[in-house]
């Protein structure tokens, strides 16, 4: 009855979904949540709506050749729906104890402002960008290695294996020790939250790449992160789809090495559905607890070894009044309490968060109708919220710790933002306990497993799993954010339907 079965509504599984109905395939989309969406859906609290992962994204300008490849790749998967709206110029502001500098594109802007900051340090800011340059080309063959079948990988390993491999064990804590300004330092380090990975441990090629990837701009979809599935489910279901809300996969069917099916519960039964093909965007770890026993056990193992990043707590603030005027704008603060800007909130009940990200989406879109809003996000470390996530677990406790994290970065936020702070008319707050519960990540972490070296140069979250038929989509495979989740279910669907590459040459 169905080509293929995707798992997981978000912008992975969105993307494959709708790139196999445009070319004629009957997808079936199970999302176990009551909302499509995955990171990219939205909630509404009284009358105001907040996203849930979706800040800013690059690629999608009006701009020819790769600058705005990615835009034309959503307006074809949505048959032009969907819609973006640029962010403000500097786009990024990054904030340390009395400095204050904004990130600017394109990137030879940036450039330019950094050695007009600090002209004592012209070479470094040039052999910084050098190297950004480097670890972007080397990021291709790391995308090459995940997504090609295992004998051209083979060759390319061979090819150009060993640059890859270097930028990617070679971390941002490592290539920031050439800067020898701490102010500088913090600035060209301080985005790493944009892929949940401290410096320490975080391979450069993912920061070369994530920070690079708005080079020609910072943009916010028109009518929120929402529209996503908005735009896409719709294309699904032309071609004779249908997405399933609620649908809670218990088990992918395999038999004899072959992937036969999902058997999933819905509306309080359990059914079986056959397919050739499944592409799963519920994570990598979801992935392989759903394979019955016997089946590709030496992966599951290799999945299991990859440990789950790093957690995070939102303050989602409802607000009142002319936000603009206070100070706020479309632009996002990356708050850092210090120059030492790879700490993790360790204690959230008992210091104050080392760094804030704060942004204002009702200022990002054009298409906003209701009060203003902020978003206040602390990464934390997993061990922060590790007794809260055991069963058992007193709610009660639980409830307390929870409201006491949440009034203290609330007075962090009043005091970095005092004129907008009397314009607070609801907060609430969003946990490690929040995201495992909404979007089953492990631990309830940030992006999923943890970005290291190891995971890019590991054969554990290739595109193809060791199942035949069974594909893997979503941030686990090519990377976190949008644009890398989007790519691999591109590269899911095109793995199916080879004429979805067309799509690719826009």
């Amino acid at each position: 009855m169905w080509h293929t079965i995707v798992i997981g509504s978000g912008i992975g599984g969105l993307a494959a979904g709708a790139a196999l109905a445009q070319r004629g395939h009957r997808v079936l989309l199970l999302e176990q949540h009551t909302s499509p969406g995955g990171q990219t859906q939205t909630f509404r609290r009284g009358d105001w709506v907040f996203a849930t992962g979706v800040h800013y994204i690059g690629g999608v300008g009006p701009q020819p050749g790769e600058a705005g490849q990615f835009g034309r790749l959503l307006a074809d998967l949505s048959n032009g729906q969907l819609q973006f709206a640029p962010c403000a110029n500097p786009y990024d502001i990054v904030q340390t104890p009395g400095f204050r500098f904004g990130i600017p594109h394109p990137e030879a802007d940036y450039a330019a402002a950094l050695k007009a900051q600090f002209p004592a340090h012209a070479d470094e800011v040039d052999a910084w960008f050098a190297a950004c340059t480097a670890a972007r080309q080397a990021a291709f063959t790391l995308f090459g290695l995940s997504s090609m079948p295992a004998w051209l990988a083979f060759g390319l390993r061979l090819l150009r294996g060993s640059q890859a491999a270097h930028w990617a064990h070679h971390t941002l804590a490592a290539q920031l020790q050439s800067i020898t300004h701490p102010q500088l330092r913090a600035v060209l380090g301080a985005r790493w939250g944009d892929y949940g990975a401290p410096p320490d441990w975080a391979p450069f090629v993912e920061h070369a790449l994530v920070t690079g990837s708005y080079n020609a701009g910072a943009w916010y979809p028109v009518g929120g992160p929402a529209r996503f599935a908005q735009t896409l489910v719709p294309v699904i279901e032309a071609a004779g789809g249908r997405l399933l809300l609620g649908a809670d996969v218990q088990r992918i069917d395999v038999a004899d090495g072959r992937v036969g099916g999902v058997t999933f519960q819905h509306q309080g039964r359990t059914e079986t559905v056959a397919a050739r093909h499944v592409v799963s965007a519920m994570g990598a770890r979801n992935t392989v607890m759903a394979l019955p026993p016997g089946a590709a056990d030496t992966w599951r193992d290799a999945v299991d070894a990859l440990a789950p990043g790093v957690g995070y707590v939102a303050l989602y603030l409802g607000l009142e009044g002319d936000i603009a005027a206070a100070g706020a704008s479309s632009a996002n603060h990356w708050i850092y309490e210090s120059t030492d800007i790879g700490r993790l909130w360790v204690a959230p009940a008992d210091e104050d968060a080392p760094a804030l990200f704060v942004s204002f989406p009702s200022l990002k879109d054009p298409a906003w109708s209701g009060p203003p809003t902020a978003e206040v996000l602390a990464l934390v470390d997993r061990a922060a919220f590790a007794p809260w996530l055991q069963p058992g677990a007193d709610p009660e406790a639980y409830a307390a710790f929870k409201d006491w994290v949440g009034a203290r970065l609330r007075a962090q936020f009043d005091r970095h933002f005092p004129r907008i702070a009397p314009r607070v008319r609801f907060q609430d707050l969003a946990t490690p306990l929040t995201q495992k519960r909404y979007v089953r990540t492990p631990d309830g972490a940030m992006y999923g497993l943890e970005m290291t070296g190891d995971r890019l140069t590991g054969t554990a979250l290739r595109l193809r799993a060791p199942v035949d038929g069974l594909l893997l989509a979503g941030q686990d495979v090519l990377g976190p954010g949008v644009q890398a989740a989007c790519m691999a279910g591109l590269l899911a669907a095109a793995t199916i339907e080879p004429r979805v590459l067309c799509a690719f040459s826009a």
